[in-house]
């Protein structure tokens, strides 16, 4: 391993520029980032997604991090920029986010279980909004805010179902106003959102001033800096908004930072990690979060206009197995060889080539090797791709890390130098519904768009609040590519319903609700938790 000054050394960062955050990690200042992106864009952006997964995930942050360590090792400075783990997921069904095999980013153990801290002040500064909007309420309530529509709710890192629906502020005292909450998971924060989208501090502090805390019972937004909560959230935030530097388990360097979620918010790496790695290597290699509908998508639409930057090329990682799933098979089914049903399942991988290209995207499709896949199998996917014009490249990184992905790093390489960039899918001041039509009828395959009354009269209040401006954020299933998990491979014909429509303020963008999307998960039967256990020598165990 590689110590920290080595790191900061490689991306040409002085020794007053970054300071350590633990014996392997590292914290590059604000300020650094800011003088750096002064100087200019030097390398080239690349986007790792995927085609819709299965729920078990098909390895786009071990292809990302096994593609970086493939550049370097054809004599390219390359900087993945990933998203910090969130502990739900750790402790859940999916457990760790430091990639797997010989592919991960070090040290893995400590960033999978609460890192820098990172994600704690996030919740602190959440936690402290919704605090200070009970004690507004105790201490008289001068805002007139209305108990009943108060939208902020609390937030933890952890997966825990009981406390989707709670009330608060029951207690002795006729001070107290009692009202219904909720909780979500600290990644689903709009807190979150705005720590990955701040520019620096000055953004920072503006952003969280404008977040929507409630209304009055006229109906007017009440926002943080009604309740003068935005300097004391931003000070929590301080050194959470530096970048966090460590390295791939080949030594290259690697920065992660933010974690947002991919269906609830635009689900990448900060923009500040984004803009240090672009400036100071020759291929930033950022992953979105799930498959091109949502990850992809948000990126173009939300993240590049944020970074005035374009996307140079795309990788999208595909599997044997999700092919096979998304032809019929069962999970179980999908690990073992079914060639009719990848054949089948390879439309669904069409409509993800054809969504990145309508993104203004050339890609290579990373067919990441499990056990259980068969050549044969490979040659239908290569043969299919190869009819659209797309080379298929086999990644090996989760076995042979940097070494398995030397082929990817050039394929890859050829396709950025084509000289395409990502265009939005829709031109800035579309209205909001329009936007949704333009993403699920171009990108989901669907036939039309409804909206619920809750959904028209959300549209209503945020135009009387002036709040309509900027992107829609589509919060949709991951597992189709429809807003219903239960319609595999590429539907057609089917109703997109949008649910509701909720204001990031501070963040920039409209939520589009599709469907049920839970913004604080629940444990499984038997959580990965069980099995994480610490030895006497004071070593984790059990994250993977």
């Amino acid at each position: 391993m590689k110590s920290v000054s080595e790191l900061a050394g490689a991306l040409g960062l002085r020794a007053d520029e970054w300071h350590p955050a633990g014996p392997l990690a590292g914290k590059v200042s604000v300020a650094a980032v800011r003088a750096r992106v002064g100087r200019g864009r030097r390398g080239k952006l690349v986007l790792v997604t995927g085609m819709t997964p299965t729920k078990h995930g098909e390895g786009k942050t071990v292809t990302a991090i096994g593609l970086a360590d493939g550049l370097a090792r054809i004599g390219r400075t390359a900087v993945p920029c990933l998203r910090q783990p969130s502990l739900g997921p750790v402790f859940g069904v999916k457990g760790g986010a430091t990639g797997g095999g010989r592919s991960t980013v070090e040290p893995s153990g400590e960033i999978n279980l609460g890192f820098t801290g990172d994600i704690h002040a996030v919740a602190a500064a959440h936690n402290l909004l919704a605090a200070m909007v009970d004690n507004h309420l105790f201490h008289g309530n001068a805002l007139g805010i209305d108990p009943a529509r108060i939208v902020w709710p609390r937030t933890m890192d952890n997966e825990d179902r009981a406390l989707r629906h709670v009330v608060v502020g029951r207690g002795p005292d006729p001070r107290f106003v009692a009202h219904e909450s909720s909780f979500l998971i600290t990644a689903a924060s709009e807190i979150m959102v705005i720590l990955a989208l701040a520019r620096d501090y000055v953004d920072l502090k503006e952003r969280l001033g404008r977040v929507l805390v409630g209304y009055t019972r006229g109906g007017e937004a009440v926002r943080a800096s009604d309740l003068k909560a935005a300097g004391a959230m931003a000070a929590l935030l301080r050194d959470a908004l530096e970048p966090n530097l460590v390295q791939t388990a080949e030594g290259v360097p690697a920065l992660v930072h933010a974690g947002p979620f991919g269906n609830l918010a635009h689900g990448t790496a900060s923009r500040l990690s984004i803009e240090l790695a672009l400036a100071t290597s020759d291929y930033c290699v950022v992953e979105a979060g799930f498959a091109t509908e949502l990850g992809a998508e948000k990126f173009v639409d939300i993240v590049t206009p944020t970074l005035g930057t374009n996307v140079d090329a795309a990788v999208i990682v595909a599997t044997q197995r999700s092919l096979r799933f998304q032809g019929g098979a069962s999970d179980e089914e999908a690990l073992k060889p079914a060639q009719s049903a990848l054949e089948r399942g390879l439309a669904n991988l069409g409509q993800h080539l054809e969504n990145l290209r309508a993104l203004g995207l050339e890609a290579t499709v990373a067919l990441n090797r499990f056990p259980g896949d068969t050549p044969a199998e490979a040659e239908l996917v290569r043969k299919y791709c190869a009819e659209r014009d797309v080379e298929v490249v086999e990644s090996r990184a989760f076995e042979e890390g940097g070494a398995g992905c030397v082929d990817l790093a050039r394929s890859v390489e050829r396709v950025a130098a084509l000289g395409h960039e990502s265009r939005p899918l829709y031109p800035a001041g579309t209205p909001v519904l329009h936007q949704v039509e333009t993403i699920a009828t171009r990108l989901y395959g669907a036939a039309s768009v409804v909206e619920t009354a809750e959904a028209r009269d959300d549209l209503v209040h945020l135009e009387h609040i002036g709040e309509l401006s900027g992107p829609v954020c589509m919060a949709k299933t991951p597992l189709s590519l429809s807003d219903d998990p239960r319609l595999l491979n590429r539907p057609h014909g089917f109703t997109v319903t949008v649910h509701r429509l909720v204001r990031s303020a501070g963040a920039g963008f409209t939520v589009g609700l599709l469907g049920t999307i839970e913004t604080m998960p629940g444990l499984p039967t038997r959580p990965a938790a069980e099995a994480i256990d610490i030895t006497a020598e004071g070593t984790i165990v059990g994250v993977h």
